[in-house]
């Protein structure tokens, strides 16, 4: 075997290893940059397996079992894992050349949904020489639904009614995905969603979401139908006495699918969003992960409001995605650096 050619062990869910395979992403035979994709299995000591591994893409979310909240949002050491998991975080510690896609103290902020807004925040800096603003939405962190001084908390936040109600942890359990869409201010205290959670402005963004992928140093994006304005949603919410909207985001919402998406193309500033993606890329550390923009009707503000690790950016084209993707990891595992990212139109 050459000495270019890097061997890529790879740890995921089996459906999700499963979607990347049946896209070619994981070949049998070394792909055109010189990478051999090897699965990893719990079925054998990880340590073995690693011992001709040049480096391990894993998709450890998958594999979480818990994660112990506290007043703390500092999750590195509340997230417990499968067996195998802390097996492979055991022989990583001690292998420190082992290269890691990406390393598990770089996920730990896209599993904290307080956290990435706290990140999100820094986009201000960004604001300086475009006309549009692009930021995080305004949020409110909340331990108890039934405190006294709710209300106004949330108007020092800047939240008015409708606000969206998201668990604190974003991923990797049962219940991440739990949310609602709140109404009327006193419906809080007996609303079901997990605590701690995040209140977090409703954007009202013309049903339409950018969902951007960035995969090393390149962006892509696709155009996504998404849930409605706010007057839409309190129409549809009055059939219901306006009670809380209940609502699992793995699942699809109403949609506006009368827009044309040529239309919306035209609404986003790609440089603006690049200089985000950029920005998040180092921030961030993460080779591979996505976020989703909405673009406020009233302001024209490009407002981020989700960030995701690994994501399957099955939006884009495979003959594009994949030898992309192999180009991202083949730059992690050697070090390259690249100085600015390529936006794909």
């Amino acid at each position: 075997m050459g000495k270019d050619v890097k061997m890529v062990g790879y740890l995921m869910k089996p459906s999700r290893e499963e979607d990347f395979a049946k896209r070619g992403a994981f070949p049998i035979k070394p792909t055109p940059n010189g990478l051999i994709f090897v699965p990893l299995t719990y079925a054998l000591p990880i340590s073995q397996q690693l011992q001709e591994i040049d480096g391990v893409l894993h998709k450890a979310t998958d594999d979480i079992i818990t994660v112990e909240m506290s007043s703390s949002s500092d999750f590195e050491n509340k997230v417990t894992y499968t067996e195998g998991m802390q097996e492979l975080q055991r022989y990583i510690g001690c292998h420190p050349d082992c290269c890691v896609i990406d390393p598990f103290t770089n996920i730990y902020p896209v599993l904290d949904r307080l956290k990435i807004q706290q990140i999100l925040g820094g986009l201000e800096n960004l604001n300086s020489k475009s006309c549009s603003k692009v930021r995080g939405p305004h949020f409110l962190k909340v331990v108890d639904f039934r405190e006294p001084k709710l209300e106004d908390k949330l108007v020092d936040a800047k939240l008015s009614l409708p606000n969206i109600v998201k668990p604190q942890v974003a991923c990797g359990v049962a219940d991440a995905h739990s949310m609602a869409i709140v109404f009327k201010a006193d419906s809080y205290k007996d609303l079901n969603v997990p605590l701690p959670a995040i209140v977090q402005e409703y954007v009202d963004h013309s049903s339409t979401m950018f969902k951007f992928y960035v995969v090393g140093k390149k962006i892509f994006f696709a155009i996504k139908k998404s849930t409605p304005n706010a007057d839409t949603l309190i129409k549809l919410a009055e059939e219901k006495e306006l009670k809380p909207l209940l609502f699992d985001s793995l699942k699809s919402l109403p949609v506006d699918k009368q827009k044309s998406q040529n239309e919306d193309n035209t609404r986003i500033d790609h440089e603006l969003v690049t200089d985000a993606a950029n920005w998040l890329r180092r921030v961030l550390d993460l080779t591979i992960f996505g976020f989703d923009v909405v673009i406020q009707e009233s302001t024209g503000d490009h407002v981020i409001v989700d960030v995701n690790y690994l994501p399957s950016f099955k939006e884009v084209p495979d003959e594009v995605a994949i030898p992309t993707f192999w180009e991202a990891i083949k730059e992690k595992l050697t070090g390259k650096q690249s100085t600015e990212a390529a936006i794909l139109l």
